[in-house]
């Protein structure tokens, strides 16, 4: 596997990272629990990484220099 399906694997796994924290917080708030002030802070992290992954492959394709007409 190449550099880019590392950085794509990376992004797609933290998203689902991401995504359950969030839903997990919802959840917890729809319940009427309210979760420690801590746990607020739990979805910062995945997103530390979804950043610049989304980023890199963001500019990818205006970075790689690679045209094709037609």
């Amino acid at each position: 596997m190449n550099w880019n399906n590392w950085i794509r694997q990376i992004h797609r796994w933290t998203s689902l990272v991401f995504a359950v924290f969030v839903a997990a917080i919802f959840i917890a708030l729809g319940v009427g629990k309210q979760p420690a002030e801590w746990v607020y802070f739990l979805p910062l992290f995945p997103l530390a990484i979804l950043v610049p992954t989304g980023l890199y492959m963001f500019a990818l394709p205006y970075l790689s220099g690679r045209h094709t007409t037609g």
